[in-house]
């Protein structure tokens, strides 16, 4: 479904450069859940950006379906940790809005064939909303009148409706408060296992990536070259998690050590360590 191929991206400061990530390789397959994790600076982001087209490698290559990606298209929806919608606009016509940017012109929206689809396209949002867990009488209210929990449920029915092979979701949980984020990580659980659609889900929060995720991905880097440059970030943990089989997995011992497993897998290695393997 998605793979990053010997994949590099630095970024110019002043008249040197910092590397963000150093040759990553990644194959992510269809139907999988597959969470990043990393500590603030590791490239996570610059992962799922990579993802969706928005941004592209110093070198190296991501391909999207064994199509090389260029720029963001339809087939990757994406949530980001902001809630990405428009204040003005209502619930339901803020679900709705991508579908009909992707479907018609501006001059293409006062014709006949537009209010027919527009009439379609409220039906399946309200169905999406519906998914979400939201009423119908949320469908007419405007964001600040939802909680923030509500509105990153209507995030991602915005991100749903337009039928992505990939779900895309940047810290989307982590301006939530616990027993909120809780209830939403469950409702992406149910919601992944009754489509069985691919997501991609970038966290700093190691107990939500071993909880959600089928696979934990966990980026790090090295404290620094031999040469004392800094070096970019790459995988330092890919594995397959148990299936969490609901909310109580969290208080077993199995989860406790599964999260143990990846923080010290993400721990930079010491400098005596490093004087070892340089030896």
């Amino acid at each position: 479904m998605l793979r990053f191929e010997n994949v590099s991206v630095s970024y110019p400061i002043g008249k040197s450069s910092r590397q963000v990530l150093d040759c990553l390789d990644l194959d992510i397959e269809p139907g999988e859940f597959v969470t990043v994790i990393g500590q603030t600076g590791s490239g996570k982001t610059t992962l799922l950006r990579l993802a969706l087209g928005q941004e592209m490698p110093t070198s190296g290559r991501v391909f999207m379906e064994g199509e090389e990606i260029r720029e963001p298209d339809r087939h990757r929806g994406y949530v980001p940790q902001k809630y990405s919608l428009f204040p003005d606009k209502t619930v339901l016509d803020n679900v709705t809005f991508g579908l009909e940017v992707q479907r018609f012109s501006l001059f293409g929206r006062v014709t006949p064939a537009f209010f027919r689809a527009r009439r379609r396209y409220r039906q399946e949002a309200l169905e999406q909303l519906a998914r979400m867990g939201l009423r119908r009488s949320d469908a007419s209210k405007y964001p600040d009148q939802l909680s923030g929990g509500m509105q990153q449920r209507v995030a991602i029915a915005q991100a749903l409706i337009t039928r992505p092979r990939i779900l895309l979701m940047d810290e989307a949980f982590s301006a939530l408060d616990p027993n909120t984020r809780g209830g939403m990580q469950d409702l992406l659980l149910d919601l992944w296992r009754a489509t069985g659609m691919t997501i991609l889900f970038v966290t700093h929060n190691i107990a939500e990536a071993v909880y959600l995720g089928t696979r934990v991905v966990a980026l790090a880097r090295d404290l620094e070259s031999p040469g004392g440059e800094q070096m970019g970030s790459h995988i330092v943990l890919d594995m397959r998690m148990p299936d969490s089989a609901g909310r109580h997995y969290k208080q077993s011992a199995e989860f406790a050590r599964l999260v143990k497993y990846v923080e010290e897998a993400m721990e930079p290695p010491r400098q005596t360590d490093q004087l070892a393997a340089a030896v």
